[in-house]
């Protein structure tokens, strides 16, 4: 089938479900208005506005977007703007900021100005932009992840593979500003990326550590959030999937579909063996046997996207197959603020919760498929 004949044969389901999303979403926006949650507490959304730096901050107003930009309903809109404004609490805090400003502000701030033309949101999503292009290294020709020390080891040489969905901002500012040093940074990166983290067989290597003096010059990998250093953990690997694919339509460079090809075959065969539900490790042991149901969302999102500029069908129908499998981790009812259950922080630890995230790019995956042409990356 063509893709339009695939959309059109799951059109029920898919309507279905964002008629599910938007009733229990547009009771959320109000119960959870001021909140900026990470997970839910017995039911109801717990509040990080304590820490406007948490990386997830801007998941819950980025959501509201994209329920805004679909149905045009305030309602989204002013809980969306309320959680710009509390974010502006990490402004107080500048010199702890660290690579997941995409993540914080560009889904939030950045589909703000978008959507509504806000000269406040451009420039906090401008800001946001320079914090990142600041953590380039000139010498060690990569963009660093985070601060200080981690478990006592110095940080200053790590990439993360995750740092793909955060470069779309800096795509935002070359094109905002005519300014093509953000643009040429993020694709530095992101042929580091595709040089150091992914591996020939489309797996990733979650952490890489580079020498901050030579270029392109890599010390060793960390385990990071997976099963082991080399093991495939699946949330970094979907990061890998959509992150090359947007940056291919960000910059047409043909790298980057290539990589995304390989990472989604090598996702869509972990997957379809154990019937479309994702693994928090795609290389771990099957005892203990984590899920990670925000892998499988963000990987649907890179999956829809990919099979839209590649042509190529067989990755809408992975997408679909992933989003349909989850249902069953879909919870409906009022007495539970999420949607999307069986997220998995790590490995180690927290595993099988809800996380805004995985609300977050169901979301946009189920709107995705409805045909909207909103692309808040």
């Amino acid at each position: 089938m063509s893709y339009k004949e695939i959309i059109a044969a799951n059109r029920e389901w898919v309507d279905g479900i964002w008629q599910r999303l938007d009733k229990k979403l547009s009771r959320v926006a109000v119960s959870s208005r001021g909140k900026l949650p990470y997970t839910t507490v017995n039911g109801v959304h717990d509040d990080r506005s304590g820490d406007p730096l948490f990386w997830t901050n801007g998941f819950f107003g980025g959501l509201m977007w994209l329920m805004y930009a679909e149905t045009g309903n305030e309602c989204y809109r002013t809980t969306a703007e309320v959680s710009e404004k509390k974010l502006d609490a990490a402004f107080s805090h500048m010199d702890e900021w660290h690579h997941d400003v995409g993540f914080m502000w560009h889904i939030l701030s950045g589909a703000s100005y978008r959507l509504t033309g806000s000269p406040e949101s451009k420039n906090r999503n401008i800001i946001a932009a320079m914090s990142l292009m600041s953590r380039y290294n000139v010498r060690g020709n990569f963009i660093r992840c985070w601060n200080g020390t981690w478990e006592g080891e110095d940080v200053s040489g790590w990439t993360i593979i995750d740092c793909m969905m955060n470069l779309p901002i800096l795509y935002f500012a070359s094109r905002e500003l005519g300014d093509d040093r953000f643009k040429a940074v993020a694709m530095r990166h992101a042929d580091m990326s595709m040089r150091d983290h992914v591996r020939p067989d489309g797996s990733v290597n979650h952490i890489v550590v580079h020498s901050t003096e030579c270029a392109d010059t890599v010390l060793g990998t960390r385990r990071g959030q997976g099963y082991s250093a080399d093991s495939c953990w699946a949330r970094g690997d979907a990061w890998a999937l959509y992150g090359f694919t947007l940056s291919y339509i960000h910059t047409g460079k043909s790298g980057y579909l290539d990589t995304a090809r390989s990472v989604a075959d090598y996702f869509i065969a972990a997957v379809e063996k154990s019937s479309w539900l994702p693994h928090l490790d795609l290389l771990s042991p099957n005892v203990p046997e984590y899920y990670d149901s925000t892998a499988g969302a963000i990987a649907s999102c890179g999956l829809i996207e990919l099979a839209r500029v590649s042509g190529e069908d067989k990755y809408l129908e992975a997408a679909i197959s992933i989003l349909r499998a989850m249902e069953v981790w879909c919870n409906w009812s009022e007495g539970e603020d999420s949607v999307l259950g069986m997220g998995s922080l790590m490995y180690t630890r927290e595993q099988h919760m809800p996380i805004i995230y995985g609300d977050y790019f169901l979301t946009e995956a189920i709107l995705k498929l409805r045909g909207s042409e909103f692309l808040p990356w």
